[in-house]
């Protein structure tokens, strides 16, 4: 199974160069999420396309280390990028766009939304939930814009089906508000924590539902699958998911065996859960 149709689906920016932000600030929005807002001149070259657009992150693990990534990712770029010695390689992970501002008091602003698994002060946070916990304003990061992947015909209104854990809660987020008011469906949510809930901006006809993880020790993406397959559900025009591999695979299969024509599913596998959990 493809951990993505990205290939097919994915809608590219006009222009792709990488720009280099600072930290403004970053705060905690519920139990399991983070935000930080980006601010810099490069910013004013940045293309905002709404729904699930997502980009490349690259955190520095020294100073100076991002001087040396390329100016843009192609195959043998990245390549180059992974010759980088570990201790100078700037990290390197996906995020979609939270939130974007033209102005702010600082210039354009950039908001990225970050899930905190573990702690950063015990050590048990991974790189970037680490430094979304610990980045002060000025800090440097560098971004390349990788456009959006929720690409439905124009003529297309609904009914939509999105589905997704805590990590494509941005995406949702952003889709959601770039739909048609007159749009009809469903959109499901997992999050770990009930203080994740939070008003999101939607048509009238989406029904938008959270799924609070009961069990803190399940894997993710196992209740929201659960929720998006009992009962009789209208079969979607046009669906999307996006989190743990295992939610994705489980979707994709569910909407092609109702109906629903393979080039109208977008589905992306942001991370694998650990063999075993």
């Amino acid at each position: 199974m493809a951990r993505t149709n990205a290939a097919q689906t994915r809608q590219k920016p006009l222009d792709s160069t990488l720009l280099t932000l600072r930290v403004r600030e970053r705060r905690r929005l519920s139990p399991s999420f983070a935000r930080v807002t980006l601010v810099g001149e490069d910013l004013a070259r940045f293309v905002p396309l709404g729904r699930d657009q997502w980009f490349r992150l690259f955190l520095p693990v020294a100073e100076g280390t991002l001087a040396r990534l390329p100016k843009r990712l192609d195959t043998l770029a990245y390549v180059r990028y992974l010759a980088i010695a570990k201790t100078e390689r700037p990290v390197l992970r996906n995020y979609t766009v939270a939130g974007f501002r033209p102005t702010g008091p600082d210039g354009p602003e950039l908001d990225v939304d970050f899930v905190i698994h573990g702690s950063a002060a015990d050590g048990t946070a991974g790189p970037a939930a680490t430094w979304a916990e610990t980045c002060e304003p000025g800090d440097a990061v560098a971004i390349l814009d990788e456009g959006i992947l929720f690409t439905p015909a124009a003529e297309v209104s609904g009914p939509f089906a999105l589905v997704g854990d805590e990590t494509a809660l941005p995406a949702i987020s952003g889709i959601l508000a770039s739909l048609r008011a007159d749009a009809t469906g469903t959109a499901l949510v997992e999050v770990p924590d009930a203080g994740d809930v939070r008003d999101l901006v939607a048509p009238a006809g989406v029904d938008v539902r959270w799924v609070v993880r009961v069990d803190p020790h399940a894997t993710p993406g196992i209740a929201v699958r659960d929720a998006a397959t009992e009962g009789d559900t209208a079969v979607p025009a046009y669906a999307w998911v996006a989190g743990e591999q295992s939610l994705v695979a489980a979707m994709r299969r569910q909407w092609v065996r109702a109906g629903v024509d393979k080039r109208a599913i977008s589905f992306t596998g942001y991370w694998r859960a650990p063999r075993g959990h």
